[in-house]
């Protein structure tokens, strides 16, 4: 029997852990409660964790009774998952869909230690545009969609979705499959890189950032890191006053990365194959809200929505955005820019 080699965790310099390797007590909530509470309680999302968002307006909303037949388009982390499952009080069904082929199984085995078993929770590895075909013949009493990116694949350089970190320019939900962001801006024409800035993101800068890119390229460089892109990007933005340059280039970077990963997932598309679906798989009198972070998304998901009412396929849809309260805006800052919608069949 071969003896077992002990594996030291990851030193850091300094008094507290700043990568996100080096973060082995948030990375384990489980084993140290105490750090994470305190985490927190500053305001900040621990890494490897993801803070549901607008859990209680969504609950209110959707009006889970025990019995229903229910569906969480978007996995993530499992907060709003658990809330809905606590609701049914193990009696009903809830399905459960994700694409992102890491976080999924590492979310399906915390429910199940959580109790929830086959009998009441049904997790697929698969991409919510498919919402048909996640239990065919069943109609749903509910359906919630979170339209954002989880805080753990934000926060896992691995992972490409953040320039605060190096890490490589990847950006997919779903690594196994499509290419990675790197390569995408390669494929790019100048004007496409333009036309993809300005209308995933709403970049101000996007032909001095698609300028920069090609630049880059010709002078036989590479963008193939979550730095490399942001020092594009900042070189891009240099004409700016300096009393502007450092706000506008957090600001570009985020755009910069939000119109790349929207174009490498195709989010746009997936998210008008499910508004299409959605009222084919709700119950009469069936309940949906849609939790989205930008405005392209809060667009489509209100153009859908009326359309819908006109058609005669929701009875109502919400007229005005829910939005998070200050306080739980304080509690976790991610929250700010979340907007939620509804409407019954």
């Amino acid at each position: 029997m071969s003896e077992q080699v002990h594996k030291r965790r990851v030193r850091y310099s300094g008094t507290h852990p700043r990568r996100y390797e080096e973060k082995y007590k948030e990375l384990q909530p489980e084993k140290y409660a105490e750090t994470v509470q305190k985490v927190l309680q500053s305001g900040k999302t621990p890494a490897g964790t993801h803070i549901p968002i607008l859990v209680q307006e969504i609950l209110d909303f959707l009006q889970i009774r025990p019995g229903q037949i229910g569906l969480d388009a978007t996995l993530g982390y499992g907060g709003h998952t658990a809330k809905m499952l606590a609701c049914l009080e193990g009696s009903g069904h809830l399905y459960a869909t994700d694409v992102d082929p890491i976080e999924s199984v590492k979310t399906t085995a915390r429910l199940r230690e959580m109790g929830y078993g086959e009998d009441i929770l049904t997790v697929r590895q698969m991409n919510f545009a498919d919402l048909d075909k996640v239990a065919p013949g069943v109609q749903f009493d509910f359906v919630l969609a979170d339209l954002g990116v989880s805080s753990m694949q934000i926060d896992n350089p691995a992972r490409g979705f953040s320039f605060k970190q190096d890490g490589p320019l990847d950006l997919r939900l779903d690594p196994q499959n499509g290419v990675p962001a790197s390569q995408r801006l390669r494929q790019l024409r100048d004007d496409e890189l333009v036309g993809m800035l300005q209308e995933n993101a709403d970049e101000p800068y996007a032909e001095q950032i698609a300028r920069g890119v090609l630049r880059a390229y010709k002078q036989g460089g590479t963008i193939d890191t979550t730095r490399q892109l942001h020092d594009v990007v900042a070189g891009a933005l240099s004409f700016l006053p300096a009393k502007e340059r450092r706000d506008a280039i957090k600001k570009s970077c985020q755009r910069t990365f939000q119109a790349l990963r929207i174009d490498v997932n195709s989010e746009f598309e997936v998210l008008y194959a499910f508004l299409e679906k959605l009222p084919g798989v709700l119950k009469p009198d069936g309940r949906a809200a849609i939790l989205t972070f930008h405005s392209g998304e809060d667009r489509l998901v209100k153009q859908a929505f009326k359309q819908g009412m006109r058609d005669g396929l929701y009875s109502a849809v919400a007229r005005d955005v829910i939005r998070p309260t200050a306080e739980e805006c304080f509690r976790n800052p991610r929250a700010k820019s979340t907007k939620m919608r509804w409407a019954i069949k």
